[in-house]
């Protein structure tokens, strides 16, 4: 866990709070990744409900987008469902809005460039942060892109996520690291989102790089597989573990059995909950 992240900022934001939190506690942040709207947004209500009581820290919610670029099989399939569902940023984040009250943990909206600019950068960011949402990730926007977004965004009350990969060069990804808010998004793989058996062994080195070079958290996504994969990146000194595929394909099978989605993610979360706490 980082052990500069400083306790005394500011007017901290909800993620900011939680990994200031987390840091005192000793614990590695736990983020599931969720489509909205994947099999319908009733369903992801109920989910994003289960995985709180789960021991989740913050929620990752991806709102379902044609072109997803940085995404693999997995999640372009359940964007696909979500589409085909109807589901729309609106109701999106109408649905988000519902659970004001009952949602209490960090909810960071994943996103990209082109619904983002379709809506307005300025509305987006208000009717996000108005709907409860606390951060915002566009893995398809550029560092020289994301001052502009960064500005609006925490403006709005919400922290600009940035992503930084294993090939991003060490000048480029420190800048990337100091312009990120609430967290640096840090991909454990070369390529699009997927598990993968193993995670690529430069990436811990990466994660004390990063820790060198400011005291924004780390938290490692892409290709976590399950309990084992999130406990590795704990031990590397993440200060928190991403999963995404793996949750997706867990809440996909569920629903093509006819189990309870919500009920599935929630057992599945716990397990990840105790890698990460034991």
């Amino acid at each position: 866990m980082s052990a500069t992240l400083s306790t005394a900022a500011t007017n901290p934001t909800a993620i900011e709070r939680r990994f200031i939190a987390l840091r005192q506690q000793g614990r590695c942040a736990l983020m599931p990744f969720l489509m909205a709207g994947d099999a319908d947004l009733a369903t992801t209500r109920a989910t994003l409900l289960a995985l709180q009581q789960a021991g989740a820290d913050l929620i990752e919610l991806g709102i379902p987008y044609s072109d997803p670029l940085a995404d693999g099989p997995v999640i372009q399939a359940a964007a696909s469902r979500a589409l085909a569902a109807g589901t729309t940023p609106g109701a999106v984040l109408t649905m988000l809005a519902s659970l004001a009250g009952e949602l209490l943990i960090p909810v960071v909206l994943f996103t990209y460039s082109n619904p983002l600019l379709n809506r307005g950068m300025e509305n987006f960011c208000r009717d996000a942060a108005a709907a409860g949402a606390a951060g915002l990730v566009v893995p398809d926007l550029p560092l020289e892109e994301a001052e502009k977004l960064s500005a609006i965004a925490t403006a709005a009350g919400l922290d600009l996520i940035l992503l930084v990969a294993p090939t991003t060069p060490a000048a480029r990804m420190a800048r990337i690291h100091g312009a990120s808010r609430g967290f640096t998004y840090l991909v454990s793989v070369t390529g699009v989102t997927g598990v993968r058996t193993n995670l690529e062994s430069r990436v811990e080195p990466l994660v004390q790089q990063l820790k060198h070079q400011g005291s924004t958290p780390i938290a490692v996504g892409f290709g976590i597989s399950g309990p084992a994969q999130a406990r590795q990146v704990r031990d590397w000194g993440a200060d928190g573990a991403i999963v995404g595929s793996a949750l997706v394909k867990v809440m996909a099978q569920a629903h093509e059995a006819g189990e309870s989605v919500a009920a599935a993610a929630g057992r599945f979360c716990t397990e990840l909950r105790s890698a990460l706490d034991s």
